[in-house]
């Protein structure tokens, strides 16, 4: 196989950017990893286009605009003949690729998850609800279009060990149809700053994500007032794309709460920092500000949800506590000790080589695409419920797409 002929489609829930989401910039990685591998790669995409997206012409990639429920994408698709085509997230997939299977068949077919957005909402509403999540919250409708969605691919990119364990156990979904393809994160560069050199806290994430703007909620009313009282010296510098005016209003620089918006340098603040606070409550994949932080030497405190998926049977750097008053006395301990927080260094290390070497990463998921596109027949014969979900008796999306689509020519 010669893959300076392979062409990759990705079809792009919003355009990319990767610095102001951990999704934007974990598909940015995934661009990069094919074109680094002699794949050409065209980046299409439904969506308005934002304030901080990537230029992907200057990555090398070609941008393309597309309509939803219209055939003019199968012109587009069967002009531009795709090896394969990666759809960002379950509800590209739905939308386009009964599509891609009806003008380009032997296209390899990937979906790139992000996230188990049925478990993210399911503990979202178990949060709201005051409750644990129960077995019945995590077979939604929410869940059964996503479970459907994978089967219908040919291989779904999960970003998380957890959530690889979570799709078999709760799903059933084969091994077969899944590999785990984490952040590929690039190293830091310049030099660390040390203790001394550093100063305050950080809390840092888009705003439009639920997890995260429930966390900012979080830290003003319960965590922030008490390490204040404790370090009256600190500040905490929120940091996130598109804030709301709900968001911009809790700024305060009486208190130390300081909400700052969009950073266009998210390793230069994170970097500079002394502690990063992420008290999420729900959630789900992993938490690219956390991995981050450790990139830039920075001791974390989190949640469990927070630290999922992240540091395997290795040690923390920071610390990963549940009940607020821990997580407050943790935060304030490291950042007065420096002996303390100087180990901490040494275990966020230990992590990014174990869990998060980028060449080891990429050369697996790259393996899985080419022994898929030496293999399809025998893959797809294999996937009985995937044949069965792209039936026409199924085809509930294809059809409401085409009748939206006469309905727009009225």
């Amino acid at each position: 196989m010669n893959s300076k002929e392979n062409l990759l489609l990705v079809i792009g829930y919003v355009w990319p950017e990767p610095a102001s989401s951990a999704a934007g910039k974990h598909m940015l990685s995934l661009i990069r990893l094919f074109l680094k591998r002699g794949w050409k790669v065209h980046y299409a995409s439904p969506a308005a286009q934002g304030e901080h997206e990537i230029d992907l012409l200057s990555e090398g990639a070609e941008a393309h605009q597309i309509t939803l429920n219209c055939s003019s994408f199968d012109s587009f698709v069967e002009r531009l003949q795709p090896t394969a085509v990666l759809f960002d997230r379950y509800m590209m997939e739905e939308q386009f690729s009964w599509r891609v299977a009806k003008v380009c068949p032997d296209a390899l077919r990937i979906l790139d998850m992000e996230d188990v957005h049925s478990l993210r909402e399911a503990r979202q509403k178990a949060i709201k609800a005051g409750k644990c999540i129960t077995e019945a919250e995590v077979h939604t409708d929410l869940a059964k279009r996503e479970a459907a969605a994978i089967f219908r691919s040919d291989v779904s990119l999960v970003i998380s060990e957890a959530e690889m364990a979570f799709l078999q156990e709760k799903y059933q979904i084969p091994i077969d149809l899944l590999e785990h393809c984490p952040f590929l994160h690039e190293a830091h560069e310049e030099p660390l700053l040390g203790f001394a050199e550093r100063a305050h806290f950080i809390s840092i994430g888009n705003f439009r994500h639920a997890p995260n703007w429930d966390a900012v909620r979080r830290l003003k009313e319960e965590i922030w007032p008490q390490i204040r009282k404790a370090l009256p010296e600190a500040e905490l510098h929120v940091y996130g794309a598109y804030p709301p005016p709900k968001a911009t209003q809790l700024h305060d620089p009486k208190t130390g709460f300081l909400v700052q918006g969009w950073a266009s340098d998210a390793r230069q603040v994170m970097g500079s920092s002394r502690v990063c606070l992420a008290p999420l409550r729900f959630g789900a994949g992993l938490k690219g500000k956390l991995t981050e932080a450790m990139l830039c030497g920075t001791p974390s405190v989190t949640t469990r949800v927070g630290a999922e998926g992240i540091q395997g049977g290795l040690a923390w750097p920071g610390a990963v506590e549940d009940e607020v008053e821990l997580f407050i006395k943790e935060a304030i301990s490291l950042y007065q000790d420096q002996k303390k927080w100087e180990g901490m260094h040494v275990r966020g290390e230990s992590i990014l080589e174990e869990r998060f070497d980028r060449e080891s990463i990429s050369e697996r998921v790259m393996k899985k695409v080419e022994w898929l596109l030496q293999n399809l027949p025998t893959h797809r014969e294999k996937n009985f419920i995937g044949g069965m979900l792209l039936h026409q008796s199924m085809r509930s999306t294809q059809y409401m797409s085409q009748w939206i689509e006469e309905k727009n020519r009225r």
